[in-house]
């Protein structure tokens, strides 16, 4: 999964009253804070991974525009701390062999 979340380490991030929040942040935004056309289904952290769950930091986003923001912010986290590749000697052009 993208920007190394682990399932229960996610839902240990969350506060007691997730669910509650997040039904709040929904009702307070019906339609989706970045496209501004769909509706909203998912309660989105602005800033991935601050772990802040105030009103201030969450908001309510649809499926394709939450789909797209998690990816982003994945692949920018894989690009600050990149996972060790393989590394393979540098191969001799084959004329010099």
């Amino acid at each position: 999964m993208s920007g190394g979340w682990k399932g229960s380490d996610r839902k240990a991030r969350l506060p007691s009253g997730w669910s509650k929040i997040r039904v709040q942040i929904l009702a307070r935004d019906p339609i989706c804070k970045i496209c501004n056309v769909r509706p909203s289904r998912f309660c989105d952290h602005i800033q991935a991974k601050a772990d802040d769950h105030s009103e201030a930091g969450l908001q309510g986003v649809c499926g394709p525009c939450h789909d797209q923001k998690s990816s982003a912010e994945g692949n920018a986290a894989q690009r600050e701390n990149p996972r060790p590749g393989r590394t393979r000697p540098p191969e001799q052009h084959p004329g010099l062999r």
